[in-house]
C-alpha cells in the first residue's frame, strides 16, 4: 500500500472521529487547564461554548473550492479539539505540468530538481514531506524559531535581547559589514528592524527577490550579513527572511546545539510533538525562515503554549515576560491592513479581538485568540498561480463569530 493511500486513510479516520464526536464520550468544558498528550482530547464546539454554524459554513466553502487548495483545518477551544477537518487533495495531479521560478511539478522536473528541498511545486516535498502527515509551515517557522530563542533566553543561555547580534557570529566574515549593524540587537532582529536592506514583499518571486537569492546561495548566514543596510537598527520595519534565518546561528552560538536539537530537547519533547521535519541549508543549519514541517494538530500546541503564557502541564517552557513581549505590537501598521508585529509573531487584531498569528507562504495560519481561549490552524498550498478567495479572513471571521 502506498504511503499516500495510508496517509489519506489516516486522515479520514481522524476526520471521522471528529464527525462522530457527538456519539463519543465528550469531556465538558472545565475551569482548570487541560493538557494534551501526543493527541488532543476531542470535544465539540457546543460542548466548549462555541456556535458551530460559522465553522460548518467555512468547511462547506472549503470543500467546494472557494478557498483553493486547503489541506487541514483544526480548532482548539479550552484545550480540546473541537474541529478537525482533513481535505485530501491530489498534488500529483495539481502539480502536473507546472513550472515557475519557485519549482517544477510532476513530469516537469529532472531527478535533481525533484529532489531539491526548496522546490515548492513538487509533491515529494511540498506541501507534505515525503508522504508523511507533516505539512510545510513556511514562515510560521519564524514564530516557532523565535519561540526557541525565547526558550534559550528563559533558560539563561542568552543573557538579554539587548545583546548585539554580531556577538553570535564568530567565524563569519563581518569585516565589511555596515558599521550600523554592530548596533543591531537581538530584539531588533526579532522585530525585523535590523536595518538590513531586503526586498521580499516588494518583489516578484523570481531572481530579483532577495529571499529567492538567499535560498540559492551556498551560505545563508554569510549572504544575509553581506547585504547592505538602508536604515539604522530599530528605525525601519522590513520583512526579512534572511534576518529570521540568523536565529539558527544565534541559537547554535548561544547553546552549542543546532536549533532543531535544542527545540527537540526543550520544546517538541515537553509538548509531546512526536513527528516533524526541519529542512537544513547547505551549511547544515536548520532553515529558520521557512523550513519546519509539523502536523496541524501538533502546531496547535505551539499556539496553546502561548495561550497558557509559557506553561505546559505545570512546567514552565517560556517565561511569561517573553510571551508578553513576543506577542506585543512592537511595530504598528506594518501593512495596508494595519497589522502589527512582535517577535516574529503578527498581530491581526480585529475590532475588540486580539489575534496573535504565525503566517506562512502558500496559506499557513496559526491563530491564537487569547480572550476566547482559542487556537486555530489552517494548512493550504495555494502556490500554483490560481486565484481564490483568501481563507485567512474567512477563518478569523468564523472563529470570532463562533464565540458570539
Amino acid at each position: 500500500m502506498s504511503t499516500s493511500i495510508i496517509r489519506r486513510r489516516t486522515r479520514l479516520i481522524a476526520a471521522a472521529l471528529v464527525f462522530l464526536a457527538p456519539t463519543l464520550h465528550l469531556m465538558p468544558a472545565r475551569a482548570q487547564h487541560v493538557w494534551p498528550g501526543q493527541a488532543w482530547t476531542i470535544s465539540t464546539p457546543e460542548a466548549q461554548g462555541l456556535r458551530s454554524a460559522p465553522l460548518v459554513k467555512l468547511d462547506a466553502n472549503i470543500r467546494i473550492g472557494i478557498h483553493g487548495n486547503i489541506d487541514r483545518m483544526v480548532v482548539v477551544r479550552n484545550g480540546y479539539i473541537v474541529v478537525d477537518h482533513v481535505y485530501n487533495l491530489d498534488y500529483d495531479s495539481i502539480s502536473r505540468g507546472q513550472r515557475t521560478a519557485i519549482g517544477c511539478g510532476i513530469d516537469m522536473c529532472s531527478p535533481e530538481e525533484a529532489a531539491d528541498p526548496f522546490n515548492y511545486l513538487h509533491p515529494s516535498t511540498h506541501p507534505y514531506y515525503k508522504g508523511r502527515d507533516v505539512h510545510s509551515l513556511q514562515s510560521v517557522t519564524k514564530s516557532v524559531a523565535a519561540t526557541v530563542v525565547g526558550i534559550a533566553l528563559t533558560r539563561g543561555a542568552i543573557d538579554s535581547l539587548g545583546t548585539p547580534i554580531l556577538q553570535f557570529f564568530e567565524g563569519y566574515d563581518t569585516r565589511d559589514v555596515d558599521p550600523r549593524l554592530h548596533e543591531a540587537t537581538l530584539e531588533d532582529l526579532l522585530t525585523m528592524r535590523t536595518g538590513i536592506e531586503w526586498h521580499e514583499q516588494n518583489r516578484p518571486l523570481n531572481e530579483t527577490n532577495t529571499t529567492i537569492q538567499l535560498e540559492r546561495s551556498p551560505d545563508w548566514v554569510q549572504f544575509t550579513l553581506d547585504q547592505p543596510m538602508d536604515a539604522a537598527p530599530g528605525e525601519k520595519w522590513v520583512y526579512n527572511s534572511g534576518g529570521s534565518h540568523l536565529m539558527s546561528q544565534i541559537v547554535r552560538s548561544a547553546t552549542g546545539m543546532l536549533l532543531n536539537e535544542y527545540a527537540e530537547a526543550h520544546l517538541f519533547g515537553p509538548l509531546q510533538i512526536p513527528d516533524y521535519h526541519w529542512k537544513v541549508t547547505p551549511q547544515g543549519l536548520p532553515d529558520t525562515e521557512g523550513g519546519l514541517y509539523l502536523e496541524a494538530a501538533q502546531l496547535a500546541k505551539i499556539g496553546y503554549l502561548y495561550l497558557q503564557r509559557g506553561m505546559w502541564n505545570e512546567h514552565r517552557i517560556l517565561s511569561e515576560d517573553f510571551v508578553r513581549r513576543a506577542t506585543h505590537k512592537h511595530v504598528e501598521n506594518v501593512n495596508a491592513a494595519g497589522w502589527g508585529y512582535g517577535y516574529q509573531w503578527w498581530r491581526l487584531d480585529r475590532d475588540d479581538t486580539i489575534v496573535w498569528a504565525g503566517l506562512g507562504f502558500g496559506g499557513q495560519y496559526l491563530f491564537v485568540l487569547p480572550q476566547h481561549n482559542i487556537v486555530g490552524v489552517i494548512n493550504s498550498w495555494n502556490v500554483f498561480g490560481q486565484r481564490f478567495a483568501p481563507v485567512s479572513p474567512a477563518f478569523l471571521t468564523a472563529l470570532i463569530t463562533a464565540t458570539q
